[in-house]
Order: C-alpha cells, then sequence, then structure tokens
C-alpha cells in the first residue's frame, strides 16, 4: 500500500515561502545529530556563563546558612565532576530518561494490535458503512481516533478514504484531504490518552524534575484528557466544513470513477474475508472490555491497589480531593494501554488467522521494537542534552530570567499561551519529530510557565495544539511524500505544491481555532484533566530546599 506505481512523477518543487520552507529545513541535520550539535553548543554556553557569573534565585529553595533564597549559579560542562557524571551515568542517564519506559511500555502492545491487522480492520469497518452524507465527519473522527493506531492511521485510513468518496461519487481528493487533516493535523485530538501522551508526558516529567522546582510532581498520563476531548470535538466540524465547502468545491466534480488501478467492488486496502474480520473485530471488543473490567475492579472491588485511600490521611476536608486517592489509577494507564492494545490485538490475530501461535505474539512483539530503534538512538541524545542542560543549570536559570521578562511585559497568560502555541507551529515546519521539538523546548518552557503560574499540563498542552496544526503543510513531515503518492495515484499531475495548497486552509483554521480554544479554557481555569488544573503554584519556598 505504500509503494509508488513505477510511473509515478517525482514531486515537484515548491516556490515562494513553502519553498523555503522545504530548501531550509532539507538544510538541517537529522534530530539525531541536531542534538549533539546543541550538546557541543551547550557545553561552549555553559563555560562563557559560568566564567561571567550568570546565576538566578531559586523560586522554592532557601540558603540555609542565611536564610536568603538558594542562589543558583551557572556551572560549566567542562567542570571536573561533570566530565566525570558524563561517562560514569551514561547508561543510568540513557536507561532512566523517563519518555523511554513509558514508550517501549506502550509500543510493545500497539505492535500487535497493529501487526495482526487489527487497526487497520477497525478504522476499515469504521469509515465504510458511513452513510454518504456523513462520509466526512466519519472518517475526520476516525482518523483523529486512529491517532492511537501510529502507521495504520496514514497508511490505512488515508487511501480508504479516497476510495470511499470515489465510490460515493465525490472527488478522491477531498477524502484524502480530510483524512490526512484529521490523522496528522488533528494528531493530539482524541477522546482518550495513549502512546502520544506517554510520549509528551514522559519529557515533561523529565523537564521538571531538572529544574528541581516542584520535586514531588510526577506526570499523569490522563493530564490533558478532557483539553484533547475537547479539540477533537472542535476539530470535527471544522474538518468537515473545510472538505465539503472550501476543498470540495474548489476541486471540482469528479467523473473518473471509483478506482485508481484497485477493485471498485471491494473497496478496502485490508484485504481478507469479510466474515473472518468481523469475527475478529468481536472477539478483539471482548478483550477490550475485558481489560477494561479489569481494571474498573481494581478501582471498586474491596481492597483495590489502584486507590490510595490513605492518600487523605491527616489532610484538611478541603485540602484533599478524590484525584489525589486516584493517583494510582492515573499513574497505571500506561500499563493499562499496554494491556489493551496487547488484548485486543491477540484476540483479533487468533479470530482471524494472522496469530497462530504464542510465538507469532512474541514475534510481533519484538518486531515492534524493532520499528522503535531510531527512537531509541534519538532518545539516546535527547536524554544526554536534557541531562548536561540540568547540571549546568542554564535550563533553570534561563526559566527563571524568561519569566522575569514576561512578566515585566503585562501580558496576560492565557495570551502567553496562545503566543507558545505559535511559536511551536512555526517549530514544526522545520523539524517534524514531535518528541525531538518537545525534547529541545521543555527544559526551559516547562519551568518557566511553571513560575507564571501555568502547570506542566497546560505548557504540553499548548505545545500539543501548536505541533499538530502545521504538520499538513511542511514537507518535512516524514509522511508527507506517502501522502502525495496516494494523491498521484488519482491524479498524476498532483505535486508537492498542489498537496500544502489543499491542506493549508485545513491548517490555517486548525491553528486559528486550536489557539482560540487553549487561550478561552486558560482564561476560564478549566482543568486539562483529572487531577490536572491549568494553572499552578509553586511550593511553598524552603519546602524543597
Amino acid at each position: 500500500m505504500a509503494s509508488a506505481a513505477s510511473d509515478t512523477p517525482k514531486p515537484e518543487g515548491m516556490t515562494g515561502f513553502l519553498g523555503w520552507i522545504e530548501r531550509s529545513g532539507n538544510k538541517l541535520p537529522d534530530p539525531v545529530f541536531l542534538f549533539f550539535y546543541l550538546i557541543i553548543a551547550l557545553i561552549a554556553i555553559s563555560v562563557i556563563a559560568a566564567l561571567s557569573g550568570v546565576s538566578a534565585l531559586h523560586p522554592t529553595s532557601i540558603d540555609e546558612a542565611t536564610g536568603a533564597p538558594l542562589q543558583i549559579d551557572a556551572v560549566s560542562l567542562l567542570a571536573a565532576d561533570n566530565i566525570q557524571r558524563l561517562w560514569v551515568e551514561m547508561p543510568k542517564t540513557f536507561t532512566h530518561f523517563h519518555p523511554l519506559g513509558y514508550v517501549l511500555v506502550v509500543m510493545l502492545g500497539a505492535g500487535v494490535a497493529e501487526r495482526s491487522g487489527f487497526f487497520a480492520a477497525g478504522m476499515a469497518s469504521a469509515v465504510k458503512g458511513a452513510p454518504t452524507a456523513l462520509l466526512t465527519p466519519v472518517v475526520a473522527l476516525v482518523a483523529m481516533l486512529g491517532n492511537h493506531a501510529a502507521d495504520a492511521g496514514y497508511v490505512v485510513l488515508i487511501p480508504l478514504a479516497g476510495i470511499l468518496f470515489a465510490a460515493a461519487g465525490r472527488h478522491p481528493l477531498a477524502g484524502i484531504a480530510a483524512a490526512f487533516a484529521g490523522v496528522s493535523g488533528g494528531f493530539s485530538a482524541n477522546i482518550s490518552p495513549g502512546q502520544l501522551d506517554a510520549l509528551l508526558f514522559g519529557i515533561t516529567e523529565e523537564a521538571v524534575a531538572a529544574s528541581a522546582l516542584d520535586p514531588s510532581w510526577t506526570a499523569n498520563l490522563a493530564g490533558n484528557w478532557y483539553f484533547i476531548t475537547a479539540m477533537t470535538v472542535l476539530y470535527l466540524p471544522i474538518i468537515w466544513y473545510v472538505t465539503d465547502r472550501v476543498i470540495e468545491p474548489r476541486l471540482g466534480a469528479w467523473t473518473g470513477g471509483a478506482s485508481a488501478g484497485m477493485d471498485a467492488d471491494n473497496p478496502d486496502p485490508t484485504e481478507g474475508d469479510a466474515a473472518l474480520t468481523s469475527k475478529g473485530l468481536r472477539h478483539a471488543g471482548l478483550a477490550a472490555l475485558f481489560v477494561v473490567g479489569l481494571w474498573v475492579a481494581m478501582v471498586f472491588a474491596p481492597g483495590t491497589p489502584l486507590v490510595n485511600e490513605a492518600a487523605c490521611d491527616g489532610a484538611a476536608a478541603g485540602d484533599c480531593s478524590i484525584h489525589s486517592q486516584l493517583r494510582p489509577l492515573y499513574q497505571s494507564l500506561v500499563a493499562a494501554f499496554f494491556l489493551l492494545f496487547l488484548f485486543a490485538g491477540w484476540a483479533y490475530g487468533r479470530a482471524t488467522g494472522s496469530i497462530k501461535d504464542h510465538r507469532d505474539l512474541v514475534n510481533m512483539m519484538a518486531e515492534s521494537m524493532k520499528d522503535m530503534g531510531y527512537y531509541l538512538v534519538l532518545a539516546f541524545a535527547a536524554a544526554h542534552f536534557v541531562a548536561m542542560f540540568s547540571w549546568s543549570n542554564l535550563g533553570l536559570i534561563s526559566a527563571v530570567h524568561g519569566a522575569a521578562a514576561i512578566e515585566s511585559t503585562g501580558l496576560p497568560l492565557p495570551l502567553v499561551i496562545g503566543l507558545m502555541v505559535l511559536f511551536a507551529a512555526l517549530l514544526n515546519l522545520f523539524v517534524g519529530s514531535a518528541s525531538a521539538k518537545w525534547a529541545l523546548l521543555a527544559p526551559i518552557l516547562v519551568p518557566m510557565l511553571m513560575l507564571l503560574g501555568i502547570s506542566p499540563e497546560g505548557a504540553t498542552a499548548a505545545y500539543r495544539v501548536g505541533d499538530s496544526a502545521t504538520n499538513i503543510i511542511t514537507p518535512l513531515m516524514v509522511y508527507f511524500p506517502l501522502i502525495l503518492i496516494f494523491a498521484q495515484r488519482w491524479q498524476p499531475n498532483f505535486g508537492l505544491g498542489s498537496l500544502t495548497a489543499i491542506m493549508l486552509p485545513y491548517s490555517v483554521w486548525l491553528l486559528i481555532s486550536g489557539v482560540v480554544l487553549i487561550v478561552a479554557w486558560f482564561a476560564l481555569g478549566i482543568p486539562l484533566g483529572p487531577d490536572a488544573p491549568a494553572e499552578y503554584l509553586l511550593p511553598v519556598a524552603g519546602a524543597g530546599g
């Protein structure tokens, strides 16, 4: 499905601003080497900062000798103890990088769900039965929910949407655009947390730990749950409107028939017996219900391990909430998604024959780890960049001075959040990897926003809005050439400029609506998820000293 026909023309180059973005982005090194180059620059800056006496007063720690706020001085990364720490703690620095464990655990299960065919069959089944009048919103919704399916959303749903639109007498490029907008433009929108939450909150937790502003803060995988659900509700009608009222009228009526080198009578890229597929989906649904039931039992049955009933002991009635007691539940969600994907994928595979015995299951899990090879290399580089930033104290110093500078402008906090979204969206045009960008930004932005009264969950939510909106207009996004190939099956002269032009209205409206949503969210002070307020109060000075 991902391979182009031999006579597919090469993508056309772009001109103007988008052409400049393409040329400039292509000159950037791979994100792995980008981190190594930044580490070299960080070492040089740390030496200069240490020699210049750069410092800041710690917001929450007190110097026990003087009773005054603790002064944090820049430390040279070429100091003997930092050089020793780099080489001695290299294995620890890598393996203790918070996102690593979160992502690998979830992907062990997701790899089975993907390779067994469960993700692809589930998405195909969801969109194939949609009425013609509701085809656009169904495709957009399944595309956003399909973010949990990782590659399957791009490889299966996007070309399938083109086929279904053509079969309904509608322009297939409109279907491809709607699915692409949902899968990639709505990359962070969903009705439940998933792999992306594990990845981003792992980096957020690393940034908070490095700043030492709040040693008690831990990542909550559901920390953006309410917000990403609201994104889904908001983005759905936007993608629907842009597709039906802006893009499709410009494309004109479709007269090319229902197929583009494929079987119009069976417009489904997931091959196999329909009855067998239906049986597999039923078994997968029962497996998913079992996992959900297991977690419910561990919350409500007597003597459960996922509720800390002693969390409020000794606390005043108004100082404790149910969320404090449910913290073990929130922290268990990584394991929950691992089992959910694993059991559902296994059940589907056993029913359809894609998993014949336990060896097939193990092989699928092993293959999913092979696919994570590049991420492991990237995580190694990012882990050392984040750690060395912490050792130099430059992250906290930059955050303190940056927060003071923003405070001096008098900008309201919702506006600060909106500007952060726009900055992330601009950076996304040049650096496609969500994890790489957040690993670069989080060590400064997360503690800086904490000092301004914005929670780590709030910083993560703002980043997600900007990171998603411009995915669909940058040719540096890894799936951009694949989407172009899907489009060229229907319109051979469709080039990079054509794809960018057709996706630009989606990008603009998703970015505008996302900025409005998060600014309003912070202005109203709505929690971003369970036990995840938008606002943040630093611990009392001296409590962490």
